[in-house]
């Protein structure tokens, strides 16, 4: 695989905002929406093993190195996500310290190595997500992996890529994200929501404003102005804002 990075934070996005997570920046995007804020795993990155990755987010989460190994057999740790707390389909759920994980990019579903990376990951105990453009099918992921697909609106510079086959693949565990920079935006996406009944497919439909960029290469949508049309259309969507951008730089990476 080729990785950018992989490194611990505070989830930033979804409705899992302001857990701990350990995020796998894999490189390489098709797409290149105006305001992307990780243009830089375009390019670039590193050479890694499936083993590799797995062994640094066991470092990273403080887990006893090659309990990754040990857990890839036990098939019934794959339902650990689903299940309730402490609990998977077969026995007590593995603890961590830190046991969520984001594969993210770039588009992460542009290498192969991701199917069996998540599976290995997911029998490891961990609870996995996936954030992807839904330019790519997504219905290949394990059932369990939990799939935050944006859907790209006009203004993005990537409008009409995103897949349809994926809306048949979404779950109740799942989330799909509007990522907002005008009023444009927010009509195509309102209109998008209520034509495939999203609130009915998924855990959570999300409205994310862009956050200006901090040299200015494009502007940002207020967040205030978004609340206000959500509210006003009374609208069954969630609010997301991009949490690490108030907790640190904008411009910093790795977190």
């Amino acid at each position: 695989m080729v990785i950018t990075e992989i490194f611990k934070s505070i989830q930033g996005e979804s409705t899992r905002a302001g857990l701990p997570c350990i995020f796998v920046r894999l490189t390489g995007c098709n797409l290149r929406c105006t305001w992307c804020d990780s243009a830089y795993a375009f390019h670039g990155g590193k050479k890694m093993t499936i083993e590799e990755v797995v062994a640094r987010v066991e470092e990273l989460a403080g887990r006893k190195a090659g309990s990754a190994e040990r857990g890839a057999g036990d098939a019934t740790q794959r339902c650990a996500s689903l299940a309730g707390p402490g609990q998977t389909a077969g026995g007590p759920r593995k603890t961590s310290a830190m046991p969520l994980v984001e594969l993210t990019g770039g588009e992460p579903l542009l290498q192969e190595e991701i199917y069996p990376l998540a599976e290995r990951l997911l029998a490891a105990g961990y609870t996995v997500m996936i954030e992807t453009s839904g330019e790519r099918f997504i219905g290949r992921l394990p059932k369990e992996v939990i799939k935050i697909v944006d859907v790209k609106c006009p203004d993005s510079g990537e409008p009409d890529t995103f897949d349809t086959k994926n809306l048949a693949e979404l779950t109740e565990n799942d989330e799909v994200k509007f990522v907002l920079s005008t009023r444009r935006d927010y009509e195509f996406a309102r209109e998008f929501a209520r034509q495939h009944g999203l609130e009915r497919r998924v855990r959570q439909v999300l409205f994310s404003p862009v956050f200006e960029d901090p040299e200015g290469k494009w502007p940002g949508l207020e967040p205030r102005l978004l609340a206000e049309w959500i509210l006003a259309d009374g609208l069954p969507v969630r609010l997301g804002l991009q949490l690490h951008k108030f907790i640190w730089d904008p411009a910093t990476k790795g977190v």
